[in-house]
C-alpha cells in the first residue's frame, strides 16, 4: 500500500487544516455515523469521536497518510480505535483508497462533566475549519450533527487550552457563540 492508498477521515479538528499538514486532503462525507461530545479517562477534558448513527451523514476532510505511517496519527489520536471506513466515505478521488476513521470505543467513552468539560477554544478550531469548508451551511450541519451540546463548555479563550487552537477573529467566536446559544449550551467561565 502506497501514501495515496491509505487516507484517513477527518470530522472535527482534522477539518481545519491549520491543525494539521497532511497536504493531500480532500472534502468528504461518512454515512452511518454522528459526531458525539465524549469524555474518556484517557484525557482531561472531552473530546469530539463518532459513534454509530445508520441515519447520519457527516462532512468532514480525508487526508492521505504520509508514507502509510499510521504510528504517527494513531499517537496523534491516542484515546481513539482507528476503524475501516472506505464503505461509507463518500469522496471524489478517481481511485478507491483504504479510509479509516477514529473512534473512542464504546464502553470507553461517557457524557462531558464538571471534571471533564469541553474546550471552546476546541469549538472554534472546528467551526474555523467547517466554515473554511463548507461555509456558513457547514457551520449549520457540524452543530446539528453533533450530539452532546448540553455538556459544560469551559471559556478558554483568552488562555487556550486546547493544543492545536487558532487564533479566532471576533467574526468566527461570534458565529460559534451564536450556534451553541441555538443548541442552548452552557458556557462557564474559568475558575
Amino acid at each position: 500500500m502506497n501514501s495515496h492508498d491509505a487516507y484517513f477521515f477527518g470530522y472535527g479538528s482534522l477539518v481545519n487544516r491549520n491543525t494539521h499538514h497532511f497536504a493531500d486532503a480532500h472534502r468528504a462525507q461518512l454515512r452511518g455515523w454522528r459526531r458525539a461530545w465524549r469524555h474518556t479517562s484517557l484525557r482531561e477534558v472531552a473530546y469530539l469521536t463518532v459513534v454509530p448513527d445508520e441515519a447520519s451523514v457527516i462532512d468532514g476532510l480525508i487526508a492521505a497518510v504520509p508514507a502509510d505511517d499510521w504510528a504517527a496519527l494513531d499517537e496523534r489520536e491516542g484515546a481513539y480505535d482507528r476503524v475501516k471506513a472506505s464503505h461509507q466515505v463518500i469522496h471524489e478521488l478517481d481511485h478507491a483508497p483504504e479510509i479509516a476513521v477514529y473512534s473512542v470505543p464504546d464502553g470507553l467513552h461517557r457524557a462531558p462533566d464538571e471534571k471533564g468539560p469541553v474546550l471552546l477554544s476546541y469549538i472554534d478550531v472546528v467551526v474555523q475549519g467547517y466554515l473554511a469548508e463548507y461555509g456558513e451551511e457547514g457551520v449549520v450541519r457540524f452543530f446539528e450533527t453533533t450530539d452532546g451540546w448540553d455538556a459544560p463548555i469551559l471559556n478558554d479563550r483568552a488562555a487556550p487550552r486546547y493544543p492545536r487552537h487558532q487564533s479566532a477573529d471576533a467574526d468566527l467566536r461570534d458565529l460559534a457563540d451564536q450556534h451553541l446559544r441555538k443548541v442552548g449550551a452552557s458556557i462557564r467561565p474559568v475558575s
